[in-house]
């Protein structure tokens, strides 16, 4: 038999044959040996190439792999990978037009195989960038937690528990530890950003178009997420309950020792330390260590995040919170839909106007959800 032409049937039969003739007395038991081993080889090597074929499709249907462009007026074929077509000028060109007119036919062209005649189509690496970016940027977005689970996501953290003990041998066993958990449930909604372009805009080319639209929206729907996880953090009981995370409060006005007693009442789990306030708080900080003569940094090394949705000192109500101490991976914002921004284009409302109207929206939930990273200064 040619074991290199025989299916595995043929080989499994050979191998039940074999075993057969191990009992004869006249066995070729060397020969018979030689067998079975290029038997098996044979079969184990047909397994890890049908395991790598199935590795193959497994990325070809996650988009992977290269796909094949003709290049027009020739004959001359050009492999380019999923990355490069996104790069490419052409795509985000049909990119644009897609956005302007909703037809997708030519992304879809380009994208060939990869991606089918329904679906979401992959955004060019051009808007990627710029939100990705605008994460960056944002100081306070880019020390929360991300993630991307589909629906409403329950977060369970510690309520209470009791500790470790020293166990002597001989003496009774510990008692079972007793854990209290609680369950932040997080429920996503809509951020939603609309601006209004003229015509002339419309008419730009499809870069400068994607990155006038992208821009602005983005920026702003960041900026909304940023005010709303402050919101968090302000509206927070100082106490955890079975269904939110508690944010303890310190009372103080803006001197050298505020902030470090602030950063005191964290736990040992908090760590990248920021301060989140007003800049026109920061300036508070500053006249009180400029006052006292203080070769002290009232600010205790801690990285300086300033919003504008946290009022200012001198313009905060008493008991009204003016900073935020603590480690912002202590806030979960949940993506369902991915972190990116999703445009509708209506070029008919405001027709008369020459106007367009363009929306923005991005799918979020946001919550607190690990205890002992943050904490309150109050006026």
């Amino acid at each position: 038999m040619d074991i290199k032409t025989a299916s595995i049937d043929e080989l499994e039969a050979r191998m039940a044959e074999i075993r057969t003739e191990l009992d004869a007395p006249e066995a070729d038991l060397d020969a018979l040996e030689t067998e079975v081993r290029s038997i098996k080889d044979e079969m184990e090597a047909r397994k890890a190439a049908e395991a790598k074929r199935a590795e193959i499709r497994a990325k070809v249907a996650n988009g992977e792999g290269t796909v094949i462009k003709k290049i027009e007026n020739t004959e001359e074929r050009k492999e380019m990978t999923i990355e490069e077509i996104r790069s490419s000028k052409e795509y985000v060109d049909a990119y644009a037009n897609y956005i302007k007119t909703g037809k997708a036919e030519e992304c879809r062209a380009l994208l060939t195989e990869n991606v089918g005649a329904t679906g979401t189509l992959p955004v060019p690496v051009l808007v990627d960038q710029i939100v990705r970016t605008a994460w960056e940027n944002n100081a306070l977005l880019s020390r929360v937690r991300r993630t991307y689970f589909r629906g409403n996501v329950k977060t369970a953290f510690e309520l209470s528990a009791t500790g470790a003990v020293v166990h002597t041998e001989g003496q009774d066993a510990p008692d079972e530890e007793t854990l209290v958990l609680g369950i932040v449930t997080m429920i996503p909604a809509n951020i939603k950003k609309w601006i209004r372009i003229s015509d002339e805009a419309v008419a730009m080319g499809g870069e400068d178009f994607l990155r006038y639209i992208y821009d602005e929206l983005t920026y702003q729907i960041l900026k909304k997420l940023s005010e709303e996880i402050v919101g968090d953090v302000v509206d927070a009981a100082a106490a955890s309950t079975k269904t939110a995370v508690g944010v303890p409060v310190v009372k103080a006005a803006p001197s050298v020792t505020a902030l470090p007693t602030a950063a005191a009442n964290l736990s040992d789990e908090a760590t990248n330390l920021c301060v989140v306030m007003n800049r026109l708080t920061e300036v508070e900080f500053l006249a009180a260590y400029a006052a006292g003569q203080f070769a002290v940094d009232p600010f205790a090394g801690m990285t300086k995040v300033y919003t504008s949705a946290l009022k200012a000192y001198s313009a905060a109500a008493a008991d009204e919170t003016y900073a935020i101490v603590g480690d912002l991976s202590a806030i979960t914002v949940n993506y369902p839909e991915g972190d990116g921004v999703v445009i509708k284009y209506d070029d008919l409302t405001e027709a008369e106007a020459d106007l367009v109207k363009i929306v923005g929206r991005q799918y979020a939930a946001h919550a607190i959800t690990a205890p002992g990273r943050l904490v309150k200064v109050t006026k």
